[in-house]
């Protein structure tokens, strides 16, 4: 077990974690992620960029109207790294919190 170098990342991290409480199939628009997760459009943009050409989220653009409007969701296998990269993380808070308690 190791750590996933792109969710590793601490805003890519937070988006994960976001888009990790939604159900499956249930997306986020990308105004809420930002507010979520307190980025700016163009360093969220970028991010969701990176985590898309991992193939860890799909990023859904189309217009409401004549407003765009873009989905986010994680897919299978970035929800599958999300819970690596947390399990990786959990691995180290243990690893840590044993070697306190033999103190």
């Amino acid at each position: 077990m190791s750590a996933d170098d792109i969710v590793h990342q601490s805003t890519r991290l937070r988006i994960m974690a976001a888009l990790n409480t939604l159900e499956r199939r249930e997306a986020l628009d990308f105004t809420q992620l930002k507010a979520m997760i307190d980025a700016t459009d163009g360093n969220l943009g970028a991010h969701l960029d990176t985590l898309a050409r991992a193939g860890y989220v799909d990023v859904e653009k189309l217009f409401v109207g004549r407003r765009p409007r873009t989905r986010v969701k994680a897919t299978v296998i970035g929800r599958r790294a999300f819970r690596g990269h947390i399990a990786f993380l959990r691995k180290i808070i243990d690893q840590a919190d044993a070697t306190q308690r033999r103190k």
